[in-house]
């Protein structure tokens, strides 16, 4: 039995009212998409596997027996080990002192701790550790942003949790598939944060006609009713959002005051794809810190988890110290969609009826 106006066969095997799967990494704004009737997902990937216990015990208790997941990037290469003195041994001097620089030209003090991305290594002990507390949670769904290791999905299915692979190429859901997944987000070039090269239009239905019978999400760019009707027209069966949450009442506690600003303040043309951040494609709002970067002068970014540990602590004394020119977030295309501060309620109800709307219009019924 179909749970809501607007309901897919995702609804009926989650157990949720809308199709609607919320990617944040604010457990506020996790709790509140799952209690609007979505499926709100976590980003574990940045928290310490004590961190991601006690966030899945707060969202347990705030959403009762209603479904929520966990997003972790595990990419492949990542070394054995959190050493992080092993790291810095790695860095080359050309990137150290580039580093400086930015730190002399824009004045930014030190940072006061280790920043988000340097305070432990993106490494296959901390991935582990990470995993072992996930597993050991009542957690629903257990989602693979970068990477869907055997390891990691064969332990989620163990423990009766349904498994999620992202992908943003056609040849990526072969491999996917092999390790038993249960649901592939097909995540265009639109999406904030860690991004591939093809637009979400393009890439949705070449994911759908590859993954067979398993269901599909859109993602990347996707901020309207609009969207939502056209993903499941391209064959999806619902939609992983990201950046609509930013701009929410439950997301502020986890940004900035200039974060907020800069976001509100965004259109679609005010992002840009960068590896500054993290060594992965990171779609975020455009910035003194990308175009540093992009010039001819610049080193080119080194490879996860090297450019986590060169610019970690960077990056956490840009946020610490407020240095406006260098402040940024990532966000996607849909960012110009939203130049308000409003609930993450208002936000789901407002993309369920413009979705209602939209397949009206077109002659197809709600449900």
């Amino acid at each position: 039995m179909r749970t809501g106006t607007l309901s897919t066969r995702i609804c009926e095997e989650y157990g949720i009212k809308y199709p609607i799967f919320g990617f944040a990494h604010s457990v506020d704004a996790v709790i509140a998409i799952t209690n609007a009737g979505g499926l709100g997902v976590f980003g574990g990937t940045r928290s310490t596997p004590e961190e991601i216990e006690e966030a899945m015990v707060k969202i347990r208790r705030a959403v009762g027996s209603k479904p929520f997941g966990i997003d972790l990037v595990l990419p492949p290469g990542m070394p054995q080990v959190d050493n992080r003195a092993a790291i810095e041994a790695e860095l080359p001097a050309e990137h150290r002192e580039f580093v400086q620089q930015i730190y002399t030209k824009y004045a930014v003090p030190p940072a006061t701790r280790p920043g988000m991305r340097s305070r432990f290594v993106r490494s296959t002990e901390m991935e582990d550790r990470q995993l072992a507390a996930i597993m050991a949670s009542d957690v629903d769904l257990f989602a693979c942003g970068i990477g869907a290791p055997p390891r990691a999905i064969d332990q989620a299915k163990a423990t009766g949790k349904k498994t999620c692979a992202l992908v943003g190429s056609p040849h990526h859901v072969e491999r996917a598939v092999r390790t038993g997944i249960d649901l592939i987000v097909a995540q265009g070039y639109d999406a904030g944060a860690h991004t591939g090269p093809i637009g979400t239009f393009s890439l949705v239905p070449q994911i759908v006609d590859a993954a067979g019978d398993l269901p599909v999400l859109a993602a990347g760019g996707v901020a309207t009713g609009r969207h939502i009707a056209a993903s499941l027209a391209l064959g999806a069966v619902g939609v992983w959002i990201g950046t609509a949450w930013l701009t929410t009442q439950e997301h502020q506690d986890h940004l900035s005051p200039l974060e907020q600003q800069k976001l509100l303040a965004a259109t679609g043309a005010d992002t840009v794809i960068s590896r500054a951040d993290s060594g992965k494609t990171l779609r975020q709002i455009r910035s003194a810190w990308s175009q540093e970067w992009d010039n001819d002068k610049a080193p080119r970014p080194l490879k996860m988890p090297l450019q986590d540990i060169l610019v970690g602590d960077l990056l956490g004394a840009i946020d610490e110290h407020g240095i406006e020119a260098l402040v940024h977030s990532p966000a996607g295309q849909g960012i110009g969609w939203f130049n308000q501060i409003t609930s993450v309620k208002a936000v789901v109800d407002q993309l369920v009826t413009e979705t209602e709307q939209a397949l009206s219009a077109m002659g197809i019924p709600r449900a």
